[in-house]
């Protein structure tokens, strides 16, 4: 009897994570849920039958680094990860306060970092692999880094990880960034255009990419987009 894959949403307490999360578990996989606490995990968990919870804070490595130890102690082995967890300070480069660009950067991009450092070993000895990486048009090089200082420069940061482990990975092991477009989430405001489950097929679609899948490509609505 084959395992189901396991995967690993963070932020998934609500919006594009819980939809992700959601939709994943549709399609079989076994699904641990890594909010900032485990009180929002276990509410969350228990939207989706047999899914864990697991109090996961990315912007505390302490927390990044028990959340490891519970998985590794527990013998949870990722073959998916999906970086979800994000948040959206406002403000320009001379408004926005350094420990607030620092947050940033450790929730979009030393978080994930860490996470895939801790989770690689396993899927490489698994030899299957996929890792997902939200970001966002407002990282992209090509479409002009437009966005609030702190998220646009740390998901350009998320996007050149991407780009730079997708040249470290071989056989079945893919990592991809997307872009989930505007979303109606506490993020993305009331004005959004787009639903959490419309947000999350993309990072869905490339956590469960076949074998002759890409790697280390940046995508939008499933098409590819510049870096």
């Amino acid at each position: 009897m084959t395992l189901p894959r396991t995967a690993l949403v963070t932020g998934a307490n609500r919006g594009i994570g819980l939809a992700t999360a959601q939709a994943l578990g549709r399609q079989g996989l076994a699904l641990v849920l890594g909010c900032r606490t485990l009180e929002e995990a276990t509410e969350a968990a228990a939207t989706i039958p047999g899914a864990r919870a697991l109090a996961l804070d990315l912007g505390e490595p302490a927390s990044i680094q028990r959340a490891l130890e519970e998985l590794k102690e527990q013998g949870i082995g990722m073959d998916v990860l999906v970086n979800n967890a994000g948040v959206c300070p406002e403000g320009g480069l001379e408004a926005v306060p350094m420990a607030t660009v620092r947050a940033a950067f450790e929730i979009h991009v030393f978080g994930p970092l860490a996470l895939i450092k801790g989770l690689l070993p396993g899927m490489r000895e698994r030899g299957y692999g996929r890792i997902v990486n939200l970001s966002s048009g407002w990282g992209s090089f090509a479409e002009g880094l437009t966005g609030p200082f702190a998220y646009s420069v740390s998901k350009a940061a998320l996007d050149a990880l991407t780009l730079s482990l997708s040249h470290e990975l071989k056989g079945d092991l893919k990592v991809n960034a997307c872009c989930p477009g505007w979303v109606h989430t506490r993020m993305g405001g009331p004005g959004a255009p787009r639903t959490p489950e419309q947000g999350a097929d993309t990072p869905v679609w490339l956590a469960t990419l076949p074998a002759d899948g890409p790697s280390g490509r940046f995508f939008r609505d499933r098409r590819p987009i510049a870096w």
